[in-house]
């Protein structure tokens, strides 16, 4: 693969990370620089890790996963979805929020939004790329979008919390009703 076709592929790879910290940047009131990296590191470092398993285990991880990778990313996007549109309509003081992402969200993120990296790094090995500048753009790549989407949600912090956390995890739904397709 050429350059430009690392970068396209990074940019592809890099979009369900982005929409997740777009909606975690809606969230969050708060701690937002912190947060945000926080965000950005988890989901690029297994942007950047994943490639790695799928390029070394293409014979091992292929044939065991091919069939459920589809099934695992919209579980963990339905049950993230499900549980941010749950905290949404519990949320009682929209001024007074505090964006607390969990070890267990983060991992749980991170794993949902990177599966496909994971085969990403199938096809590099399949196309003979090299692994180390293929993951290390993915890695920078969602680093950057992930960043950028998060603080691009502040253009919509005037509208109600409740209504933005609800609309948050539809968007997860959908990737989860997405990702089975």
């Amino acid at each position: 693969m050429s350059f430009t076709e690392i970068l396209i592929l990074a940019f592809a790879l890099a979009q369900d990370a982005a929409i997740v910290s777009f909606g975690q940047g809606l969230a969050c009131g708060k701690n937002r620089i912190k947060n945000a990296l926080l965000l950005a590191f988890f989901v690029s470092f297994f942007q950047f890790a994943m490639p790695y398993i799928g390029y070394f285990g293409t014979n091992i991880f292929y044939n065991s996963l091919k069939n459920s990778s589809n099934i695992i990313s919209c579980l963990i996007f339905l049950i993230l979805g499900a549980k941010i549109i749950s905290d949404g309509i519990k949320e009682g003081k929209e001024e007074n929020t505090k964006c607390n992402l969990k070890m267990s969200f983060l991992f749980m993120v991170a794993i949902a939004t990177s599966i496909d990296a994971l085969f990403a790094g199938v096809s590099l090995k399949l196309l003979q790329t090299p692994i180390v500048i293929s993951s290390a753009i993915i890695g920078v790549v969602t680093f950057a979008l992930s960043i950028l989407a998060f603080f691009a949600s502040n253009i919509f912090k005037s509208l109600p919390k409740k209504l933005l956390m609800i609309f948050s995890g539809l968007i997860l739904i959908a990737l989860g009703i997405c990702a089975l397709f």
